[in-house]
């Protein structure tokens, strides 16, 4: 199945989430090996189509780093 989608890439998953935190906009996911934000709508619609992906999230841990997680649909 192909599925057209409106996004924008980004070499890693860092740069993708640092997008959204500075535009305000989009969802940093991650869809076969790609680093993608998307608006909040393109992702749903992915989801409906049964669509595995990833939304990518900066979490900040207790001592003040931080890893991205990963919370996986579809999948």
């Amino acid at each position: 199945m192909t599925i057209e989608l409106k996004a924008i890439e980004f070499d890693n998953a860092h740069e993708a989430i640092q997008w959204t935190d500075a535009s305000g906009r989009g969802q940093a996911i991650t869809v076969g090996g790609r680093h993608l934000v998307v608006e909040p709508s393109e992702a749903d619609r992915l989801a409906r189509a049964g669509v595995e992906f990833a939304y990518l999230h900066d979490h900040e841990l207790p001592d003040g780093s931080h890893r991205i997680v990963t919370v996986p649909v579809n999948g």
